[in-house]
């Protein structure tokens, strides 16, 4: 069984920029309400007919760049996202055909804010068992297609971006050491987009509604959420060996600086320790932690040799969290 490792990340920021103070123009809220609640001054949006296979596109091209992979060497293509281009087919598959490469294998995955670190863990194992050798993960979101702007509960949190990982065999000691993902369905109605599926197909009815838009109780997610990520935490270091004090970097899901900082606390681990782009880039879902990564490694926060622990908690209700030696 092959050890799988990053071989290159990329990261792509649509260039819009929405600040909190834009947002008091559009509904009743304060710039001191989103901070102090959220941690968030400002996020991205995308432009008018801008899609996620858009953003996953110029993620991907910047990741197989850093990877030195050229697009006919690709062996699979795995996209995280719950704001696909459409239901079907799959944004996978129009990614493929954005980097002009035909017959590999291309899938969706949806685990919400989940995604990419279930992605990289379903991806290393093709790596592992020797059936690929260039796998890319990318989590691409454009939120802001979904958020409902009359509900400030969520469109004051939430924003647009994607982030991708090429994985690859790995012949030294870097690579992933140990990864944990879990679910919990009984907290699926916690967050979600009512209709749309087969559930609740579209009709007059949930447009009036405004069921097509995002809905969240976030009480009830702020509390499982710290739970969840210390657990998750706790089950991929022990499964790896290691020790909080071992730990040389931490990237957790930008869902809520108020999550971040009691997960962090409880770790005790030190601020310069812990990636936080919230403040700039808002909750982007699957993409957070994408980009978060993309971000830290080029600004050169992860150096070789760093053991590096992600972790992600989203709807569903899902965890993931991933250990790996840079």
């Amino acid at each position: 069984m092959r050890k799988t490792k990053i071989a290159g990340t990329g990261s792509y920021l649509p260039e819009k920029v929405l600040t909190n103070a834009d947002l008091e123009k559009m509904i009743d809220t304060s710039d001191e309400w989103i901070r102090t609640r959220t941690g968030i001054k400002e996020r991205r949006i995308v432009a008018q007919g801008q899609a996620s296979s858009d953003l996953a596109y110029e993620a991907s091209r910047k990741a197989m760049q850093a990877a030195q992979v050229k697009a006919e060497e690709l062996d699979m293509i795995i996209v995280a996202t719950i704001t696909p281009d459409m239901i079907f087919p799959a944004t996978a598959c129009v990614l493929q055909e954005k980097l002009g490469v035909k017959g590999i294998a291309a899938f969706d995955l949806e685990a919400a804010c989940s995604g990419f670190l279930y992605g990289i863990t379903i991806g290393s194992q093709f790596i592992a068992t020797g059936m690929y050798d260039n796998i890319l993960v990318v989590a691409a979101e454009a939120l802001s297609k979904i958020i409902d702007w009359k509900d400030r509960s969520t469109c004051v949190i939430f924003a647009d971006g994607a982030g991708a990982a090429v994985l690859q065999p790995s012949f030294d000691n870097s690579g992933i050491i140990s990864n944990y993902l879990g679910a919990d369905g009984t907290g699926a109605d916690l967050v979600g987009v009512p209709a749309g599926g087969s559930r609740l197909p579209a009709s007059q009815e949930t447009v009036r509604d405004r069921q097509h838009y995002m809905k969240m109780r976030g009480n009830g997610l702020f509390k499982r959420a710290v739970k969840a990520m210390i657990q998750a935490i706790d089950v991929s270091l022990e499964k790896g060996g290691l020790t909080y004090n071992e730990i040389d970097f931490f990237i957790p899901h930008q869902a809520n600086i108020r999550i971040i900082n009691p997960v962090a606390k409880r770790i005790g681990l030190d601020k310069n320790k812990v990636c936080i782009n919230l403040d700039q880039c808002g909750n982007m879902s699957a993409a957070s932690v994408a980009v978060a990564l993309d971000q830290a490694v080029r600004e050169g926060k992860i150096k070789k040799g760093d053991k590096v622990l992600l972790t992600c908690f989203g709807g569903g209700l899902t965890w993931a969290s991933l250990v790996i030696e840079w």
